[in-house]
């Protein structure tokens, strides 16, 4: 569509700010460190992938907003994490503290998809929370908990405890919802296929009377009963 789409760029800054601190977590680590370094890596790169084609697409109040977002996140907070933690902590200290911090920033991605559920729930359409996503996300969490618990990395563990219950929710929703239509709207796909009307050919109908606020729904019931072949008239 080369459209940002309505869609919001935070759930991807968070979720690049997110993987560089794991990043810089898993540095201060001495051991069992390559799986995250490896998987984090990966994920800063997808992450502004996706941010780069949103930049490319979106409006200009939203490239505005989130070039701010990332200067904010990604730049000041970034390396004022690194700073207070190299120069206020000893190693213990620092690798405990950069680690909740870590994990707080992984309850706010787990977080993200709140707002597309309430969506869901208000519009009764699954449009914007595909399945896949939802079932990847939760074994996600179920690998990645098990993982630190092998590990014994409770911090990695935690928000994936989390991630886990609304990756279920997610899947719940969508099954609840996937099959259900708001009533009296009619989809894009679903007037495709509306018999073709031409308007010199619908009764005479006294608009005056039609009340101002008239909506989609009525128009739409009004063009389909003009586009119906008249009934005899019955005298």
């Amino acid at each position: 569509k080369k459209s940002a789409d309505g869609f919001h760029s935070i759930p991807y800054s968070v979720a690049l700010f997110s993987a560089m601190l794991y990043l810089y977590y898993a540095f201060l680590k001495d051991s069992n460190r390559t799986m995250l370094i490896t998987i984090n890596s990966f994920g800063c790169v997808v992450e502004t992938t996706y941010l780069i084609i949103y930049m490319i697409y979106a409006t200009k109040q939203a490239k505005i907003h989130t070039g701010w977002l990332l200067i904010l996140f990604n730049g000041v907070v970034y390396v004022l994490i690194i700073l207070f933690t190299m120069l206020l902590c000893n190693a213990k200290q620092r690798l405990a503290a950069v680690g909740w911090i870590c994990g707080a920033f992984s309850l706010c991605v787990f977080a993200a998809p709140l707002s597309i559920m309430r969506l869901v729930i208000r519009t009764k359409s699954v449009e914007f929370m595909p399945f896949g996503l939802s079932f990847t996300l939760t074994l996600c969490a179920v690998i990645w908990f098990f993982y630190s618990f092998l590990i014994k990395d409770f911090i990695i563990a935690l928000p994936n405890v989390m991630g886990f219950f609304l990756g279920v929710a997610q899947m719940i929703l969508y099954i609840a919802y996937k099959n259900m239509k708001k009533p009296g709207i009619l989809l894009e796909t679903e007037l495709d296929k509306l018999p073709e009307t031409k308007l010199d050919k619908l009764p005479e109908t006294k608009l005056d009377k039609l009340p101002i606020e008239i909506s989609l729904c009525t128009i739409h019931e009004f063009v389909l009963e003009a586009s119906k072949p008249k009934a005899a008239e019955v005298h």
